[in-house]
């Protein structure tokens, strides 16, 4: 049978209240058939719901990481509670009799194998390659695809002139606040800001469109409270708007002096806006193969300025150390449609690994990764290579932050002779002799209290702290906010 377990199940369902509700159909033994093919590439179950008709629920696992749920049930979740209530069946390795796989579903798998061999032939040869054709037609196939293609580059280019066009626009306005000093945002208008906003989504400019609605956030917040908090946060924002305009201008300027309106790895396409396919960053060989991953933090922000709530995971590389992130983005007006992430307790195994372009702690993602337990060589893979030393990450990660463009936090995995208390205050403090002050993140839970309350001494020192350096304006000194500790057992989580 199948080995599957709860981390898998609850990946898999749409919502938290889709994965309980599976389990407890499963617990009160509503199934009344279950049956699997011979080569146990397919499942079935009958289950009885609220309908007068029992329901019919598949799951297909000819690919294993991606399994396909089919329900008679007339839910619109997707996989429905009693697709999950199958997989706890298979998870708590009930009896299942044997069965022939259906006909509509090998067709399905056919038609399935069929588009993935011509995608594939359509990405080696650059056209679909099904077939002999006669000359005549393959002629006009190339006519035609050369004609798509030059509309494309016409289309990417126009699209290229309306932006530097909204740049001149927004670089005009973060002068005029430079000239005007931010000393006087108490009595800026805010409503011309909000129209050259407005404006900028039309010249194609949503990341500096972004930028400019924080601008205003907190200029409004400024002048209710007049809390210094607002100015500083204003200075970082137009601080990131002025070398945005300035890098995007030269970046986009260049690419049209050279004709080239194609895609290239460069981090500014998304900072200006731009939104990348996963095929597109497989093309430039954005990704990475035979991957295992573990999370190791989660947690949910709501961003004002974008209207969306961001469910971002962190995740450490088993094979490097390497942490990245995925971010879920979730628009306020699409809540009901976009399915919320939550914490994985488990590892990812993934054949293939999409990273979007940027220096730091990459974004990535992935579509098909099988979901499996942290084991204990993961552990011990994942504390040998965490660093050693605090004032060589302390050095890299102030140099990398000192970019306007870089993220707020340069997440790291740092081994730790102990964790000790100064004063009111908590240092992480290496083996070599090196420290730095922990703290939290402003706007963020606060994990630092958190190790006051661990339930073990020994937590506290010799492990391996997963957290992120990031610079206090208001201390104006480097901190590192504490996220998990990792120890030869398991990963304690201060965030989830």
């Amino acid at each position: 049978m199948q080995q599957i377990t709860e981390q898998q199940i609850l990946a898999l369902a749409p919502n938290p209240a889709a994965g309980a509700n599976g389990k407890k159909i499963s617990q009160k033994g509503s199934f009344v058939r279950r049956e699997r093919s011979a080569d146990d590439t397919f499942y079935l179950g009958e289950c009885q719901g609220s309908g007068k008709s029992n329901y019919i629920t598949t799951a297909d696992f000819i690919e294993p990481s991606a399994p396909v749920f089919r329900c008679s049930c007339p839910s619109r979740q997707f996989p429905c509670k009693h697709s999950l209530a199958l997989l706890y069946e298979i998870m708590a390795g009930k009896t299942f009799g044997e069965c022939e796989i259906p006909e509509d579903i090998l067709k399905k798998r056919e038609k399935k194998m069929a588009r993935a061999q011509k995608q594939e032939a359509m990405g080696e040869n650059g056209e679909d390659s099904a077939g002999a054709e006669g000359e005549g037609q393959k002629t006009a196939g190339a006519s035609g695809k050369k004609k798509t293609s030059t509309a494309g580059k016409a289309a990417r280019i126009k699209k290229m002139k309306k932006q530097l066009e909204g740049l001149e626009l927004a670089e005009k306005l973060v002068r005029e606040l430079l000239e005007a000093g931010l000393g006087t945002m108490g009595g800026t208008a805010l409503a011309s800001y909000r129209d050259l906003a407005k404006q900028l989504g039309d010249y194609y400019l949503p990341g500096p469109q972004r930028l400019l609605n924080r601008l205003i956030l907190e200029i409004d917040a400024f002048q209710k409270d007049q809390e210094q908090i607002h100015y500083d946060n204003a200075l970082e924002v137009l601080e990131k708007m002025w070398a945005l305009v300035k890098k995007s201008s030269v970046y986009l300027q260049a690419k049209l002096d050279s004709g080239e309106g194609g895609l290239d790895a460069d981090p500014l396409y998304e900072e200006l806006g731009g939104v990348w396919k996963l095929s597109e960053l497989e093309a430039l060989g954005c990704c990475r193969r035979d991957v295992r991953l573990v999370q190791i933090s989660f947690w949910v922000d709501y961003d004002e300025a974008r209207k969306e709530y961001i469910d971002t995971g962190c995740w450490v590389d088993v094979k490097t150390g390497e942490i990245s992130l995925t971010c879920n983005y979730r628009p306020v007006k699409a809540l009901k449609y976009v399915k919320q992430e939550d914490s994985l307790f488990g590892a990812v195994q993934a054949g293939t690994v999409q990273v979007y372009p940027g220096e730091g702690n990459a974004r990535i993602r992935w579509e098909q990764g099988a979901v499996t337990e942290v084991t204990g060589d993961d552990l011990r893979a994942v504390r040998a290579l965490a660093a050693a030393s605090l004032a060589a990450e302390g050095k890299a990660a102030k140099n990398y932050l000192k970019n306007a463009l870089a993220a707020p936090v340069l997440y790291r995995l740092v081994s730790y002779e102990r964790i000790a208390q100064i004063g009111e205050n908590l240092v992480l403090v290496d083996h070599e002799g090196g420290n730095i002050l922990l703290g939290d993140r402003p706007g963020e839970e606060r994990t630092t209290e958190r190790l006051r309350l661990l339930p073990r001494a020994g937590l506290l020192k010799d492990q391996v702290l997963a957290g992120g350096f990031y610079y206090d304006r208001t201390a104006r000194r480097l901190r590192f906010w504490p996220l998990s500790i990792v120890t030869e057992d398991g990963i304690v989580r201060l965030l989830y």
